[in-house]
């Protein structure tokens, strides 16, 4: 086509019209397509040349007759649209106005833009990097969900004119199930303590929310998040939920959290050792349920009040809430009762005073003491029996412990200072007194003999001195006085030989134990024997620093004789009756055997190298501190324990 002339043709189908005819006229442009066409139209040939109106076609169909021409052109190109930028910008609200939602909420997001509402804007909105599909200024989220969480912002369009992208603003969907949680954290607790029960929502600090609860016992359903539970009842047990509520929106149930009231828990004391022994400590042990729950313990000292039937309670010393559930008594010597109790929580919540326990003593002092009549620590069913409390106090009580763990406290006939029993085999238990002034007395065991036809030990109710003597016999409830008796000392025989008593003429420690007869193949209960160590022992020291001073004397004047006999003297023993008798420490005599066997075997004396035999023998007579009567020992009837 490089140098050819473009140039337009028309060709007709006809150049004759008829009349009220037409004619088809046809532009064409040498190697061109697709054109414009303009067509122009004279009445002669040298006439102004007319568009014809509306035709832009390569064929013209006309019923007017004239001179045609036409004209090929190029179309217009596609138009570029240029798009003019808004100044304002927009801003993205929430409806309601929370950043924090949560999974099943509505929430509305709202492209707002200053001064355009009038204006016919369409909207583009964007989620993080993604662009979402609504088009108008809101963009509803209903029921929404975690995957509905991020950023969102927008902009405004009108006509061929862009708003500038709005901040983001960031939603977040969290999980809408409560928890609920307890104040202080124990699912169980005791009644008349105090709790607090919350319903605690994921971030729904600054949220306007309403709670329901569901209890097993609730009559008026708190709406706030905590329900406080004010000196909590067994009625108050039970599973707790809750739920929240914003607007028209409701939260899922929490999980249900079961709290238990339990009846007001009462401790239980232990007492280790139940009988004192001189120099030994003793250790209080307070047991709670749920041990490991945060308690305090308080350590009391029962003080008798005969006026109420009952005690009162003194702090120990150091005795207020210990972190330790054990406490240490050091020093104790006399019967004595404690309590304990514990204590947790803030305002501190405090359970009841455990059960009294009692350590006790069956040394006598002075001050308060009990007595048995008849004096032994078994007896039959039916055996009047009277305890006798002795001191200076105007009112007494005799109190008595029994084998099933029961406190007693009221003597059936007490006459005075005196309670005299019929005996039972209920009445097998620990006894003592307390008077008005809250002292103890000592304590002593008694036994009842449940088998009429068997036979009873008979052994005394308080401690032997040692250094004292003690019979132990044993009795039948028809016969007093019995013969062909064994005697057993901690299960063991002590001879294979039977007798009517059996008699310790000097009691020592290794003496005291567990004591039983045995007749016609009938055995008795067994019965403690306590051996107290002689509080005379100043005395015996003093008798030995004289003894060791006579000693040495007799010595002296015994080497003096030495030198003027050449006899040797032979081994004496002197006492009352001028016997010989042996010796023991432990049973009250103290002999002193020296032996010099060192002299010359001349008429001039002993010399150096020779041998003599000396004895010397000083008796010492025990005074029993109970009767002040003088005692010695008489080997003749002693019956040595193996």
């Amino acid at each position: 086509m490089s140098g050819e002339k473009v140039k337009a043709t028309v060709t007709a189908n006809t150049e004759i019209m008829p009349a009220g005819g037409s004619v088809t006229l046809t532009c064409d442009v040498n190697h061109f397509a697709d054109l414009e066409y303009d067509w122009f139209r004279q009445t002669s040939k040298n006439s102004k040349k007319t568009a014809v109106a509306g035709e832009s076609d390569r064929v013209l169909v006309t019923s007017e007759a004239g001179f045609y021409t036409c004209r090929g052109r190029v179309k217009d190109s596609d138009p570029v649209i240029i798009h003019e930028t808004v100044p304002s910008k927009p801003t993205v609200t929430l409806q309601p106005s929370w950043t924090q939602i949560y999974s099943g909420e509505t929430v509305t997001v709202r492209c707002e833009i200053q001064g355009g509402e009038g204006a016919q804007w369409t909207y583009e909105w964007r989620r993080g990097q993604s662009n979402i599909l609504p088009t108008s200024n809101e963009y509803r989220i209903i029921r929404v969900t975690e995957s509905d969480s991020g950023g969102y912002s927008c902009r405004g369009r009108r006509d061929y004119f862009f708003s500038e992208w709005s901040d983001i603003i960031t939603l977040t969907v969290l999980s809408n199930k409560p928890t609920v949680t307890l104040q202080p954290s124990l699912t169980q607790i005791y009644s008349g303590e105090t709790v607090t029960v919350r319903c605690e929502i994921q971030g729904g600090e600054g949220a306007q929310w309403t709670y329901e609860w569901r209890a097993a016992k609730l009559n008026t359903p708190p709406t706030s998040n905590e329900y406080r539970i004010i000196r909590a009842t067994e009625s108050d047990s039970g599973g707790y939920s809750c739920r929240g509520r914003r607007d028209y929106f409701f939260s899922e149930w929490s999980d249900t959290i079961t709290l238990t009231v339990s009846y007001e828990p009462r401790p239980v004391l232990t007492v280790s050792p139940s009988w004192l022994s001189p120099g030994a400590s003793v250790t209080l042990n307070c047991e709670v349920e749920h041990p490991s729950a945060g308690w305090s313990f308080y350590w009391y000292k029962a003080v008798p009040d005969l006026s109420e039937k009952s005690s009162s309670y003194e702090l120990l010393p150091d005795g207020s809430g210990t972190a330790q559930d054990s406490y240490i008594i050091h020093g104790q010597t006399h019967t004595a009762g404690y309590v304990c109790r514990a204590g947790r929580g803030d305002p501190e919540y405090h359970t009841d005073h455990s059960r009294p326990k009692f350590v006790w003593s069956a040394d006598v002092h002075s001050a308060a003491s009990l007595t048995v009549s008849p004096d032994r620590v078994q007896h039959f069913t039916s055996d009047s029996v009277s305890l006798t409390c002795e001191g200076n106090f105007p009112e007494w009580r005799v109190r008595k412990f029994s084998e099933d763990g029961r406190l007693y406290s009221d003597c059936r006939r007490m006459t005075g200072s005196t309670c005299d029993i019929n005996t039972s085999k209920s009445d097998t238990a620990v006894y003592w007194c307390e008077s008005g002034s809250g002292e103890f007395s000592s304590a002593v065991n008694i036994t009842v003999q449940n088998d009429g036809n068997g036979p009873i030990l008979v052994s005394p109710v308080h401690p032997v001195t040692e250094g004292a003597s003690v019979s132990l016999s044993c009795s039948l409830r028809t016969q007093q006085i019995l013969s062909n008796v064994f005697f057993y000392h901690n299960d063991k025989l002590i001879e294979n030989d039977p007798r009517g008593e059996l008699k310790i003429s000097a009691v020592s420690k290794s003496d005291e134990g567990f004591y039983k007869c045995q007749y016609s193949g009938r055995e008795s209960a067994q019965s403690w024997m306590s051996v107290k160590g002689d509080s005379s022992s100043p005395v015996w020291l003093m008798v030995g620093l004289v003894c060791g001073v006579a000693l040495i004397i007799i010595l002296l004047l015994l080497l003096y004789r030495c030198r003027r006999t050449n006899s040797t003297a032979n081994e004496q023993t002197l006492n009352q009756d001028g016997q010989q008798q042996p010796s023991s420490l432990l049973h009250g005599v103290r002999s002193v055997y020296e032996t010099v066997r060192r002299c010359e075997n001349t008429e001039n004396g002993p010399a150096e190298g020779d041998y003599i035999n000396v004895t010397s023998v000083i008796q010492l007579r025990v005074i029993n501190k109970t009767s002040n009567a003088e005692q010695t020992s008489d080997y003749n009837n002693v019956n040595p324990i193996h």
